[in-house]
């Protein structure tokens, strides 16, 4: 037989069996409508927990690889801990200093930039306007090759900035909202903080909400490391250096060089315990992982459940309607209808039926996650791959779900089914 007589009777069998699907959602549209609710419910709670998961997961990545990429943060405290976090022996460290900083430039080989940042809070004024509590991030030249820092309006700190320590900063969006009114105007303003005038020679793009807490540059006042340390006491200013690595390096290697560095810089005895954290920003992704992978199977023990029962009540209206035509089928039969025909065309109805139910839930993940988005601080996203694989069980279901009844019609003796009322 030709491709293209085969070919057309594949789609004469497909549109025939779509026919069918939609003459049973016609004319039983209740019963119909009841056994595919679980379908439905199935595929709503896999798409829903699917997307909102991966969602999530695309957010706390995102905002981690903000904290920059292949990165370790020198601290005297350790950023993952369990229940029994020892935090009394972390807080009697020593804190990282700005010498030690300018020490592991020249002794790092395998750092392409090392940074030191500290922070506080402190009421930050511009005429009759003020923010209290503001962050104040004073930061070292390598900062922005770290992080990444978009520039909205005006300029970076430049080299002089920083080795000078002049009195300017660049501040966040929301706070030159917040003072300015327009964004804009703030360049070339002075602010007040700390009893420091500041001129504001640039504005940062505006970000938006963050899920792990770490650099807001929403809301902040960022300065040189040296003005900062003129206005407080960076001791008690949670002083932290930053080094990333050399594309060709693994954050493994530049561990343990800055281990080793910075024993020699403290001195620190061959056994004696380290006086510092290393803390390696690509493992609070892996950290997260196991949380993912624990929500996702709570999904699909759900949705499992849910597609259990629509399955049977798919299989019952399969049932059923085979009972309805049993003198067509017998009619098809008698004429020539091969068994593979009658049996790919139940099949393929009970397919295009749980599609059906897979359908209605898809567009309730779709209206559910525009009133979510609009309300939590990341947007849901459905990916495609999502979508595919919701559809691709709905066939599977509804294949699985039709192939005993199909059988059976695909058995039938052609008279016994032509008397059969």
């Amino acid at each position: 037989m030709p491709l293209y007589s085969i070919m057309l009777k594949i789609i004469g069998i497909l549109w025939h069996s779509f026919k069918m699907a939609l003459q049973e959602l016609r004319v039983n549209k209740l019963r119909t409508f009841l056994s595919l609710f679980g379908i439905t419910i199935g595929i709503f709670c896999i798409i829903g927990v699917l997307a909102t998961v991966d969602s999530l997961q695309r957010k706390i990545k995102s905002d981690i690889a903000s904290f920059g990429h292949n990165t370790i943060y020198i601290d005297k405290w350790q950023y993952i801990g369990g229940p029994d976090y020892p935090w009394w022996k972390y807080v009697k460290r020593p804190t990282p200093t700005y010498a030690e900083m300018k020490f592991l430039k020249i002794k790092s080989n395998l750092s392409s930039h090392i940074c030191i940042f500290a922070s506080n809070n402190a009421t930050v004024s511009f005429e009759d306007y003020s923010i209290n509590r503001a962050n104040i991030y004073g930061v070292s030249e390598d900062f922005n090759k770290i992080q990444n820092i978009e520039i909205a309006y005006g300029r970076y700190l430049t080299d002089a900035d920083f080795l000078r320590g002049f009195p300017v900063a660049v501040i966040g969006y929301e706070y030159a909202s917040d003072l300015f009114g327009n964004p804009q105007r703030a360049i070339g303003k002075e602010i007040i903080f700390s009893g420091k005038r500041t001129l504001i020679v640039g504005i940062i793009k505006k970000q938006g909400n963050n899920i792990v807490d770490g650099f807001d540059y929403d809301h902040c006042v960022i300065t040189s490391y040296l003005f900062f340390a003129a206005a407080y006491n960076v001791k008690y200013a949670n002083p932290v250096i930053l080094v990333s690595a050399k594309d060709n390096i693994s954050t493994a290697e530049l561990t343990e060089e800055l281990r080793g560095a910075m024993r020699q810089y403290r001195r620190l005895i061959p056994g004696e315990e380290d006086n510092f954290s290393l803390n390696d920003v690509n493992l609070f992704s892996e950290s997260l992982n196991g949380i993912f992978t624990t929500m996702n199977i709570g999904g699909w023990a759900i949705a499992g459940l849910s597609l259990l029962v629509g399955a049977f009540g798919v299989a019952n209206i399969m049932f059923v309607t085979v009972r309805e035509r049993t003198s067509q089928i017998g009619l098809k039969k008698a004429i020539g209808a091969k068994k593979k025909t009658i049996l790919s065309e139940f099949l393929l109805e009970s397919a295009f039926l749980c599609v059906v139910g897979g359908l209605v839930g898809l567009l309730l993940v779709w209206i559910l996650s525009l009133i979510l988005s609009s309300i939590m601080p990341f947007p849901i996203i459905i990916a495609p791959n999502i979508i595919l694989l919701a559809f691709g069980i709905c066939i599977i279901i509804g294949v699985l779900a039709g192939v005993i009844p199909a059988s059976q019609a695909a058995r039938m003796d052609p008279v016994v089914a032509i008397r059969t009322k």
